[in-house]
């Protein structure tokens, strides 16, 4: 197991959706030292204020795999305009479960895997504004896009292009050296961490 675990969650709930795909990808690119474990959000209902003190089972499940993660990596579809509907209610149950807010100092980063190049911007920027409205730190990198939805994978699902591989490895490094530099300025060290 490596000494920084990253958390992709998937924003999108088709099983088999680019941004999924996108994640995949990401793992493969990882440098040595770093593990990311994906999340889909199936099973999370939505959130629901009178149940928020008694959270269900999958959400509480939720939240533990936040907690221990060193660093958040999003990636999102756009839905009228926003991020989708399960997933700003996942983000909502975890930031109001009884507490303190998961989420809060936690490293972050967003991509989408797209069918256009401008259609990810919206649903980027409303979710980057909510992240920063839960005190994350959100990574000083591009936002990422892999235009053109599914064309930038192969059939059987692998990231063939190139620059978007550059790209996702150049973000995974400014993911892990937010988290880093956190541990730093905590007086941590990565054996303390073992």
């Amino acid at each position: 197991m490596g000494e920084i675990r990253l958390l992709g969650i998937v924003g999108s709930q088709r099983r088999e959706s680019s941004n999924r795909l996108a994640l995949l990808a990401v793992q493969e690119l990882l440098p040595a030292g770093v593990d990311m474990e994906l999340l889909d959000l199936h099973g999370i209902p939505y959130f629901e204020p009178r149940r928020e003190g008694l959270p269900p089972a999958a959400v509480i499940a939720f939240r533990r795999r936040v907690e221990v993660a060193d660093a958040i990596l999003f990636a999102t579809p756009e839905c009228n305009h926003a991020v989708p509907g399960g997933l700003h209610s996942a983000i909502t149950w975890v930031a109001r479960t009884p507490g303190e807010s998961a989420w809060r100092g936690k490293p972050v980063a967003v991509i989408s895997a797209v069918a256009g190049n401008l259609v990810h911007s919206r649903a980027q920027a409303r979710l980057q504004l909510l992240l920063g409205e839960l005190k994350m730190h959100t990574v000083d990198h591009p936002a990422g896009v892999l235009g053109d939805g599914e064309r930038p994978f192969t059939g059987t699902g692998q990231l063939a292009h190139g620059p978007t591989r550059q790209f996702l490895r150049e973000l995974v490094a400014a993911l892990v050296g937010q988290v880093r530099s956190n541990w730093a300025a905590r007086g941590f060290t990565l054996k303390e961490r073992a």
